[in-house]
């Protein structure tokens, strides 16, 4: 036993050095996810025919793109080392996004019963719910999860090709713009309309076929992040200056088809094939204040306090928002008349918020938080309580820790 025992190798523990946090992520993620809510209650309180507000929404319509993009930045971010595998990879993903998906389908299913907007047999009324889960039309913002989780299905393929085409992303990234242009105008201008062939193109939208783009470009990205790090340093402020062209054109092009004809709502659409550039101008502003945020951030100072906190709430914020908008904005609706809608809109926005963080702080420390907002439950932490001088100090966090820090939990 004693010989055994001098020729056996120690036994160690080998631990996986993790890359470095994001934080410019979490900014990026809180930004879009209030330019979210922003979409919903402009477009929820204002006439369809309006001028101005779907002006607005025609620069709002960003989000779902930058979330796509985001999605494959921080997947590959993460998962590029030689130990991915799939079958680990797809157990968590499916269940952090398809719970969530699946308990707030029947949540609003259930809601849309109460609202007397479904009705019908209980075989009926299953039938709906069946059809909402297969397309996520169970409230107009959850085909959000539904292709989220066709995204996580095809990673594993997309990080094959990024190995495979090394030194060739650019072309990678070039067809798969081209594919993408060709997507936005055929659903921006459907060529079927009428039966199942239309049917089938109007839902075209709850597939990662119309976002496929956005996720190879942050995948790209992402790969190839010291570069892209290093030429946002380079080029800041003329970046900057062009971002602001890209919303001026994207302006001017939605005042053009409205001068020219077109309804205010279809000129704004999300799916205009012209609207691509401010699309990627958008995203890259958004990462250009992330990163110059993250530059100069204290890892205590109140702001990013609050950015690590609304990162931690954001996913669950998305997922209530709808249903306190629809709870609040009967009574700001009532107000218009006296206030204007501008401020209508501005002050349901951030009831909005308020309300959809209270709800999801809510959410956090109940029993089911993991299946509502994909985050465990937390416990109330009664030592804020005490005086600081009493308190005994939080150990220092692992620097080698991974965070998840992807767009969904």
């Amino acid at each position: 036993m004693s010989t055994d025992a001098a020729i056996r190798p120690p036994q160690t523990t080998v631990r996986r050095q993790k890359r470095p946090y994001l934080h410019q992520i979490d900014l990026f993620r809180i930004l879009t996810f209030a330019c979210v809510i922003a979409v919903h209650v402009v477009g929820g309180v204002n006439d369809s025919g309006s001028v101005s507000a779907n002006g607005a929404m025609a620069l709002l319509h960003f989000t779902r793109y930058a979330f796509f993009a985001l999605t494959g930045f921080v997947l590959i971010y993460q998962f590029t080392n030689d130990s991915f595998r799939a079958r680990n990879f797809w157990p968590r993903r499916f269940a952090l996004v398809g719970i969530p998906y699946v308990a707030w389908s029947v949540v609003y299913w259930a809601y849309s019963i109460y609202l007397g907007q479904n009705y019908g047999s209980v075989g009926w009324l299953l039938s709906r719910l069946g059809l909402d889960l297969a397309f996520g039309t169970a409230y107009y913002h959850l085909y959000f999860l539904l292709v989220t989780m066709q995204v996580y299905l095809l990673f594993p393929l997309l990080l094959k090709l990024l190995r495979r085409t090394e030194g060739r992303h650019r072309w990678v990234l070039l067809v798969s713009a081209a594919l993408q242009l060709l997507c936005l105008w055929s659903l921006a201008y459907p060529p079927f309309t009428t039966g199942l062939a239309g049917q089938l193109w109007i839902h075209l939208y709850a597939t990662f076929v119309p976002y496929q783009f956005f996720t190879v470009l942050g995948a790209i990205a992402a790969w190839h992040i010291d570069a892209v790090q290093a030429f946002l340093r380079r080029h800041a402020r003329v970046l900057a200056i062009a971002v602001i062209a890209t919303a001026v054109a994207a302006e001017w092009d939605y005042l053009r088809l409205v001068h020219g004809g077109m309804a205010p709502w279809m000129a704004s659409g999300e799916f205009m094939p012209e609207r691509i550039i401010w699309f990627f101008g958008v995203i890259v502003g958004l990462y250009l204040i992330g990163t110059h945020w993250a530059a100069q951030r204290q890892d205590n100072d109140l702001l990013a306090r609050m950015v690590r906190y609304g990162a931690d709430r954001s996913f669950g914020i998305f997922l209530i928002h709808p249903l306190m908008i629809e709870i609040l904005a009967p009574a700001f609706v009532a107000w218009g008349s006296t206030i204007g809608h501008f401020w209508e809109t501005v002050l349901l926005f951030f009831g909005v918020v308020a309300l959809s963080l209270i709800g999801t702080e809510i959410l956090r420390r109940s029993p089911g938080s993991l299946w509502l907002t994909g985050r465990p439950m937390l416990r109330t932490d009664l030592s804020v309580l005490i005086p600081r001088r009493f308190r005994t100090p939080a150990p220092a966090r692992d620097s080698s820790e991974e965070v998840v820090c992807s767009p969904t939990p």
